[in-house]
C-alpha cells in the first residue's frame, strides 16, 4: 500500500495533503474533515473526498457561501 493511499477510515494522507492544491488558484487548501471536502478559500469551492480520495475536479465542487 503506497503512503497516499486513503487509510481504514477513509482519511486523506497527510503527506498528500502536503502537496495538493487547487486546481483553479494554486493555492492551499484546507482539509475540513466533519464535512469530508478540501475547501479553497481564494476559489471559494469546496472539493468533495470520496472513499479518501479527493475529487478535484471544479465541477464536483461546492460553492463556498460567504
Amino acid at each position: 500500500m503506497s503512503n497516499a493511499a486513503p487509510n481504514a477510515a477513509g482519511e486523506i494522507d497527510p503527506k498528500l495533503l502536503e502537496i495538493l492544491v487547487c486546481p483553479l488558484t494554486k493555492g492551499p487548501l484546507e482539509y475540513d474533515r466533519a464535512a469530508g471536502e478540501l475547501v479553497s478559500r481564494k476559489a471559494g469551492l469546496a472539493y468533495p473526498v470520496r472513499d479518501g480520495i479527493p475529487i478535484m475536479l471544479p465541477d464536483e465542487a461546492r460553492r463556498l457561501d460567504d
